[in-house]
């Protein structure tokens, strides 16, 4: 009997392409660095982090049937990630993301997820055609979403009977994808986790901290938000108030991923039984211990 997932992970499952350089970077700078591909992808990141925790999560994407994918699939099963669930195309190439980082941050990132968004609704097949749920059964346990889906599929997600037993737990892809994640932003079951620029796009104001940024949200219709704000406080809010805490301070060595790894840890810390405060300083320690590079990719 195949074991059962313990979480699903909805979205971006690709190659990334990061170069990275200890050097100051400006706009068309020519430096030395080192260029790798690593499995990346917001699913993909959170997926992984997840197995890091000693969690089964299975992958709900698209990854193309060439022979990216089959890399892409076969490195994923490796690192102990379920890809049965995987909606593999025959006509969609495997997406990519190309990042530049430099010692002062992420200098440029092109995110090609279009294979994503044109498989549209088939990677939810398992959630409503009985492999992971279905109308009467709906998936009962934790599922983080990514949002490197399309606007309307993540309107309808937002409405889903499928959805309706899960602990939805959401992020953006990006800043720029940040508005996309509206509709579910009063969803009941949904937790939403953004940093504070996300937070300021979505409530169309800025914001001097993550607590304020938190209230904000909470005062938009939000059910419960995680604002993180790179090594200043992050912050979680509900209607009943808000708490927050300091990162501790690190050298950071990278950054692509670090919102992904901070999420999966606060989602695998409440999975161990941790309260707010708990969870959230262990999902900064995480985070923290990430960037600083003490991890592997």
């Amino acid at each position: 009997m195949t074991q059962a997932p313990d979480i699903l992970c909805i979205g971006s499952v690709l190659w990334d392409i990061i170069g990275r350089t200890p050097a100051h970077m400006a706009a068309g700078a020519d430096v030395p660095g080192r260029i790798t591909r690593l499995p990346g992808g917001v699913a993909m990141n959170i997926a992984m982090t997840l197995a890091r925790f000693g969690l089964r999560p299975a992958l709900l994407s698209a990854v193309g049937r060439d022979a990216e994918g089959d890399e892409l699939v076969a490195a994923a099963t490796r690192l102990g990630l379920d890809c049965a669930h995987l909606y593999r195309s025959e006509d969609l190439p495997t997406d990519r993301y190309m990042a530049v980082e430099g010692a002062n941050g992420l200098i440029a990132a092109i995110a090609d997820a279009h294979s994503l968004e044109a498989a549209g609704d088939k990677i939810l097949r398992p959630l409503t055609g009985g492999a992971l749920g279905g109308p009467d059964a709906p998936w009962p346990g934790p599922v983080a979403l990514d949002g490197n889906l399309t606007t309307a599929l993540l309107a309808e997600i937002a409405g889903l009977p499928a959805f309706r037993a899960a602990d939805l737990r959401i992020a953006p892809a990006s800043p720029g994808k940040a508005e996309r994640l509206l509709p579910l932003l009063p969803v009941a079951n949904a937790t939403i986790y953004v940093n504070l620029e996300e937070a300021g796009i979505l409530c169309q104001r800025r914001f001097a901290s993550a607590p304020e940024a938190a209230s904000g949200l909470i005062g938009r219709g939000a059910r419960r938000v995680l604002v993180t704000d790179g090594g200043r406080d992050a912050a979680d809010g509900t209607p009943l108030g808000v708490v927050s805490a300091t990162p501790p301070p690190v050298l950071v060595t990278r950054v692509t991923g670090a919102g992904d790894t901070f999420m999966a840890a606060h989602i695998a810390a409440e999975l161990r039984g941790l309260d707010r405060d708990a969870a959230l300083a262990a999902a900064l320690q995480a985070a923290a211990t990430y960037v600083s590079g003490d991890i592997g990719s």
